[in-house]
């Protein structure tokens, strides 16, 4: 049975307890540098020597089993493990400047990334991902598993002109479509059921969100004249330093969606935002939408704006990856004709 603690020390002990966690979060970050650090002259060695000396299969299982018989407690040089440190050095040896990165990770989410990503700037986009929230190995495999560079590269690439030219840098912080898998609903679900569902898993939520995201208010009411009106979830972006209104739809977008997100987004500039912040940012999330409609729509919309969908099951990685191949292949033809109009001007 617990002890209860008197209100007179709770503050001295809170700020004890913080010392402590403060301490062991250092001495953690210190041990997982040295580690992979270690990992990293582990790799390089092997594969000189693999280059060099013809190492192959059994003298890597040699070295294994000399290294646990000198340290029969120590799990992390099997040679299953030291491959993969190989594999490590090798795969990012030739890029200098994410060698500051890849201390900062555990071991554990390396390996995530090293057998579920292709392309370096997927590997890159992970690294600094991870670097900056510490995620646990459960989330950090949720995330890759959710095809979260996906989602993020195909919103990179249709980010409207007022959000490409917002004061603060916009990439890589939206996504095309968010994955709500962690709530359970009904196929026919209201907006207002979505609405409490994201509510009842925050923690949830705001990772898929991502990071910087933070909530300020369910059905956040703003007035104007003598009516009020309700912001489904107002939120705040802390490096945007803006306010960020959230809108679900459970139905198909519809351009008229636009004109009430941008009535909530003056509202909020005019009544809510502080002088330091930047403008505020929609994000209008549906079921589904019709890109070539959202274009039309986005076309002369002057707000700071984001047109996504949500899923509530997994989405398969290689449909996103084939959405961003035609994505690109579209702006590269844009481009391309926008070129030739341009030549043809000049001459």
């Amino acid at each position: 049975m617990s002890k209860k603690i008197s209100s007179t020390h709770q503050a001295d002990f809170n700020e004890l307890y913080k010392m402590i966690v403060q301490a062991k979060t250092k001495i953690f970050h210190k041990i997982n540098q040295s580690l992979i650090k270690l990992y990293w002259s582990v790799g390089q060695f092997v594969s000189q020597k693999v280059d060099n000396a013809g190492w192959g299969k059994s003298v890597v299982e040699e070295l294994a089993h000399y290294l646990s018989s000198k340290a029969p407690n120590s799990k992390g040089f099997s040679a299953r493990n030291i491959w993969r440190m190989k594999q490590f050095f090798e795969m990012y040896q030739a890029h200098e400047n994410l060698s500051a990165i890849l201390t900062e990770i555990t071991w554990t989410n390396h390996l995530h990334i090293m057998s579920k990503t292709k392309s370096l700037e997927e590997k890159e986009f992970y690294l600094k991902l991870a670097m900056k929230q510490h995620y646990s190995e459960r989330d950090f495999a949720r995330i890759i598993d959710s095809g979260t560079y996906e989602r993020t590269i195909i919103a990179n690439k249709k980010l409207s002109a007022a959000l490409t030219e917002f004061p603060k840098p916009t990439e890589n912080l939206f996504k095309d479509i968010y994955l709500f898998d962690f709530i359970e609903i009904s196929e026919n679900h209201h907006e207002f059921e979505l609405r409490k569902g994201l509510i009842n898993h925050l923690s949830k939520f705001l990772m898929e969100m991502g990071p910087d995201f933070s909530v300020m208010g369910e059905e956040y009411i703003v007035q104007v004249g003598n009516k009020d009106f309700r912001i489904d979830l107002l939120m705040h972006h802390r490096s945007l330093n803006c306010l960020v209104a959230i809108e679900l739809k459970s139905t198909e977008f519809k351009p008229a969606h636009l004109g009430q997100l941008q009535f909530y987004l003056e509202a909020l500039d005019r009544d809510v935002k502080k002088p330091h912040e930047n403008p505020s940012i929609g994000i209008l999330i549906c079921k589904t939408k019709d890109d070539e409609i959202v274009k039309y729509a986005m076309n002369r919309h002057l707000s700071p704006t984001m047109i996504a969908e949500y899923e509530t099951k997994l989405i398969n990685k290689t449909l996103l990856q084939k959405k961003i191949h035609e994505l690109t292949e579209i702006l590269q033809f844009d481009d391309d004709i926008s070129n030739n109009v341009l030549n043809e001007e000049v001459i």
